[in-house]
């Protein structure tokens, strides 16, 4: 790769850090060219961008980003890297957890969302069970008409027995 591929590799994929908010750094040294093709595929379809990357380059595109810090995420660039982009924060956790069912790896060495970073195996259930943007305007929206939803109920069932109440006395006249 001559300088000039390598700096425009450099611009390439400090524009991708600059543009995402979820940012996973996974070892998938030792899978066959088979099972990666596999992960990337599983990758494809939950929405999750991977990439294998160099750590030199990957260390320098971090540097050019300005507006955002990466922190101890320069010190898992060591051994082979690939990066994930994704716009749910927990889809790329759900995406290894689910394919180290079968496999040893990939191997979380670190990740950054929405400004907070995780280092470390050993964050990825707890970042799977992050809950992403919709399931949580899902959530929010199911407790608003929860008490709305209560309110109608029971008027209806009130003006059923009070319909009944009133044919029975009329009934009885």
């Amino acid at each position: 790769m001559t300088r000039e591929e390598k700096a425009k590799y450099i611009d390439d994929l400090a524009a991708q850090l600059a543009e995402n908010n979820v940012i996973y750094l996974t070892d998938t040294a030792e899978l066959t060219v088979e099972t990666v093709g596999n992960l990337r595929r599983k990758a494809f379809n939950a929405n999750v961008s991977m990439r294998v990357v160099k750590n030199t380059l990957l260390a320098k595109a971090m540097e050019k980003v300005e507006d955002k810090d990466f922190g101890e995420l320069k010190g898992t660039l060591k051994g082979a890297t690939s990066i994930m982009f994704a716009e749910a924060g927990n889809g790329p956790a759900k995406l290894i957890k689910d394919f180290r069912k079968k496999e040893d790896k990939p191997i979380l060495k670190g990740a950054w969302i929405d400004e907070g970073v995780y280092v470390g195996d050993d964050q990825l259930s707890m970042l799977a069970d992050i809950k992403s943007k919709e399931e949580l305007l899902g959530e929010i929206i199911t407790l608003l008409q929860s008490p709305a939803k209560n309110v109608v109920s029971g008027l209806k069932g009130a003006g059923g027995k009070l319909a009944g109440i009133l044919k029975t006395l009329e009934e009885r006249a």
